[in-house]
């Protein structure tokens, strides 16, 4: 499965589908232009312990490396995974 992005002018998302259901999404908000706030990260049961929601998180520190903003993790999972990850921290907001 690919993990797609989907964003709106405030809000966005980094999500995996499977037969037009959302099985995996991490979400943020925007707050101004070089900072995202990931809210909430969620995966299914189904795909719960296969690295997805690790994955998805990585996928918002690749963006934010690409657009060159920082990153507020506020979601627990999230928070947890820049704390496992010291390679990534570069993109935290300080």
């Amino acid at each position: 499965m690919e993990i797609q992005q989907h964003a709106k002018s405030t809000k966005g998302s980094f999500f995996m589908e499977a037969e037009g259901k959302i099985t995996a999404e991490l979400t943020y908000s925007k707050a101004g232009e070089k900072l995202i706030i990931i809210d909430h990260t969620e995966v299914s049961e189904m795909l719960q312990g296969e690295g997805i929601g690790e994955a998805l998180v990585l996928k918002a520190v690749e963006f934010a490396r690409t657009n060159q903003i920082k990153i507020l993790p506020l979601c627990p999972f999230a928070k947890s995974v820049f704390e496992k990850k010291p390679e990534i921290r570069d993109v935290l907001s300080k």
